[in-house]
């Protein structure tokens, strides 16, 4: 389930960086794009979850955690991980 949710989301998003992780049904996304730039962080996470909105509606994802930035952003977030 990991690749494919990184597919849909690469298939929508322009990524610099793009990890998924987790396990069963719950996972977690670092996603880092230009696309983001000048946008909220709840705007961001619903670019995200539009990707895979598919797969949530029918229960194959359960839980998404999503840290989105811009390129800019992660190059200060990124040394706190």
């Amino acid at each position: 389930m990991i690749e494919q949710i990184k597919s849909l989301i690469e298939k929508e998003i322009e990524c610099e960086e793009l990890r998924v992780d987790g396990d069963g049904s719950h996972f977690q996304v670092i996603i880092v794009s230009k696309a983001f730039e000048g946008l909220r962080s709840v705007k961001k996470q619903q670019m995200v979850y539009a990707t895979v909105n598919e797969h949530i509606a029918s229960g194959d994802i359960h839980a998404l955690t999503i840290k989105a930035y811009t390129p800019e952003e992660w190059s200060k977030a990124k040394h706190f991980l």
